[in-house]
């Protein structure tokens, strides 16, 4: 009787150990080790600074300064990536177009690599990503609902 029961036991925890085993293995990477493309919004309207470095910030104090009202907020990341926050009043046919021109004036404020443009709605979320490849000259577009 001893005998079964310790077989129950060692088998029940080899059980447990493979199970684990297993369910670690196939859950992915952690949090910790995922690699954010995009900051989120909640990020942005919690940080103070509109980019993380000196000629980002300027960048994202001028973009904001110089929309006429169109922008209400923006910011700058790695000299590479340009987030800014539209007003109500930007009707959807000309989200297209202010990311175009968002997108000329960031690759000549930092030439000689690929930018991407990210427009949020006044409601802060994602609707469009602009990207410029240096290589090709071209911008592409991408609509997010």
């Amino acid at each position: 009787m001893n005998f079964l029961k310790q077989s129950r036991q060692f088998l029940t925890a080899l059980v447990l150990i493979l199970v684990l085993t297993i369910t670690t293995a196939c859950a992915g990477p952690s949090v910790a080790t995922q690699r954010p493309e995009v900051p989120s919004v909640g990020q942005i309207s919690t940080q103070l600074q509109r980019g993380n470095t000196s000629a980002g910030q300027k960048y994202g104090d001028w973009v904001v300064q110089t929309a006429k009202g169109l922008v209400k907020d923006a910011y700058v990341r790695d000299n590479n990536k340009l987030g800014v926050v539209i007003a109500p009043q930007v009707k959807p046919t000309e989200v297209r177009d202010l990311a175009r021109s968002l997108v000329q004036g960031f690759h000549n404020n930092f030439p000689n690599q690929d930018v991407s443009v990210l427009v949020y709605g006044p409601d802060k979320h994602l609707i469009l990503t602009a990207q410029y490849d240096h290589q090709s000259n071209q911008v592409q577009y991408q609509a997010n609902s």
